[in-house]
């Protein structure tokens, strides 16, 4: 049976289906329209009904990437990786045991640990991870966590070839790990440039997410230089990628088949994807692969300084134009820029040519670079840019400190700050490591406000060191409305701002 339906009847159903919903306005404008005389003059018409203004500018995005033809030439590089750890050793027998004498005297073998378990071997541990081909000759990176502790390295192909792997090196700082399989003609993958990554642009990855082999997930690029906890070597890619336990050690791929990174960690409260996931810059990565191939360990180089971050209220301090850079609290005495003359108070703007926006940068930096390079370095002192060369160190050198000289008055005073100091005694200084500074007797005011305590070490005051009661009250009426104590606290030293009155 066929219905046929009026032409405002019509209009309203396909205003419906399109979501625009029959509504008042939509029927009683069809109406009119077709109560309107066909013959109306063209003048009229544009005047009852304006035509819609052509789009000017052309669309941002268009479309969205096929993956097909980059997995096709792609996947073959990627293996996934299984992993048998080391059997936890378990301790025989105590002999003052009044067992052990039962089982030695009637030949029964000694049981390990009978009160653990009951004896018998404990299960090795077991992972899964991914990774990829880097060279031919059969050299494959991964994630240093997935081949951690192992015992065998099992590396798996999408045509179904296996081979044992031999772990080369790994690094934790950075969670990188050269692997070796003995085959050739490998299908390797190509390198690209993380520095050219941008924000925003699309990505994938492949890897083994909960043992599904072969498994292809893409995204976007979220940021770049994303700083971690306790991850201050690696400037991290943030992507939305969805990476699982599995994924560890996969590529991540550009549009051009690229390699841009090594897929390491996720941000979840749950143990699964939650829209954040983190991978290595390939260019850290070879770097420390190429290490571990010359030398077997990686090595990262050393400056020698302890930083801080700056906000509004140090750079005021400082005299700088905004927040950026790094804050010097402390300088390693003996050190790469000890020697190079770098103090307390400075703040590093830049390293060879390359800006150092926050503190997070400097470590970045100074970290992925070899030691024995000397760098030039653009320091922010006393409110004036100066040029600084040091040579960097390894992070395996020896920390030395500095010695205290053990003349100082030990009369507290109060200054405007609401603090009342003294000078450090020879042992105070020398438990510190510092040649001079004064001790927090008490605090108050401004000074109490902004978090000094009594027993803290102030060293410096807006970069100038001070030991001594009246050179600490000189150098705050000396300062214009704020100032940047640095102050030793425990272990730790840090600036702390404050405004004066």
């Amino acid at each position: 049976m066929k219905i046929k339906l009026s032409r405002t009847a019509l209009a309203a159903l396909t205003a419906t289906a399109f979501g625009l919903g029959a509504t008042a306005t939509t029927v009683d404008w069809l109406r009119s329209a077709e109560a309107a005389p066909q013959s109306k003059p063209a003048t009229q018409v544009a005047q009852a009904a304006p035509a819609p203004t052509a789009l000017t500018s052309a669309p941002l995005v268009t479309g969205l990437p096929d993956f097909s033809t980059l997995v096709e030439q792609t996947s073959p590089s990627v293996v996934n990786i299984s992993v048998v750890g080391k059997v936890p050793q378990r301790a025989a027998m105590n002999p003052n045991d009044p067992m052990f004498e039962f089982f030695r005297r009637f030949g029964i073998p000694v049981p390990q640990n009978p009160q653990r378990g009951g004896g018998g071997d404990a299960p090795a541990p077991r992972g899964i991870g991914s990774g990829f081909v880097i060279s031919p000759d059969g050299y494959i990176l991964t994630n240093a966590h997935v081949v951690a502790e192992a015992a065998e390295v099992t590396v798996k192909f999408t045509d179904k070839r296996e081979y044992k792997a031999k772990v080369i090196g790994s690094d934790k700082r950075t969670d990188v790990a050269l692997i070796k399989i003995e085959a050739k003609n490998l299908p390797a993958v190509k390198l690209g440039n993380a520095e050219n990554t941008r924000v925003g642009e699309w990505v994938a990855a492949i890897g083994a997410p909960f043992g599904f082999e072969n498994t292809v997930t893409a995204g976007i690029v979220s940021a770049k230089s994303r700083a971690l906890p306790d991850e201050s070597l690696v400037p991290f890619i943030q992507t939305d990628v969805a990476i699982n336990p599995g994924n560890s050690g996969g590529p991540l791929f550009n549009l051009n088949g690229e390699v841009i990174g090594i897929n390491s960690q996720i941000y979840s409260r749950t143990g699964g994807f939650m829209g954040l996931s983190f991978a290595i810059p390939i260019d850290v990565a070879m770097r420390v692969a190429d290490q571990i191939k010359l030398y077997g360990r990686a090595k990262h180089a050393r400056l020698g300084v302890s930083i801080q971050p700056i906000n509004r209220e140090l750079a005021d301090s400082f005299g700088l134009d905004r927040a950026r850079g790094a804050l010097v609290a402390n300088v390693d005495q003996g050190g790469p820029a000890d020697k190079a003359g770098l103090q307390a108070g400075d703040v590093i703007l830049s390293v060879d040519g390359r800006e150092v926006s926050d503190s997070f940068d400097l470590p970045k930096v100074i970290g992925n670079l070899a030691p024995g390079k000397t760098v030039k370095m653009k320091v922010w002192r006393q409110g004036a840019e100066r040029e600084l060369s040091a040579t960097l160190g390894e992070q395996s050198d020896s920390e030395l400190v500095a010695q205290g000289d053990g003349s100082r008055d030990s009369s507290p005073l109060r200054d405007r700050l609401g603090l009342a100091v003294r000078p450090l005694t020879g042992a105070e200084a020398q438990q510190l490591g510092v040649n001079r500074g004064v001790l927090v007797a008490d605090a108050g005011g401004a000074a109490a406000q902004a978090g000094i305590q009594p027993g803290d070490a102030i060293l410096a005051v807006n970069g100038q060191p001070v030991g001594s009661a009246e050179e600490l009250a000189r150098l705050v009426e000396k300062a214009k409305g704020r100032v940047a104590l640095l102050i030793q606290r425990g272990d730790n030293r840090l600036f702390v701002p404050i405004r004066i009155g």
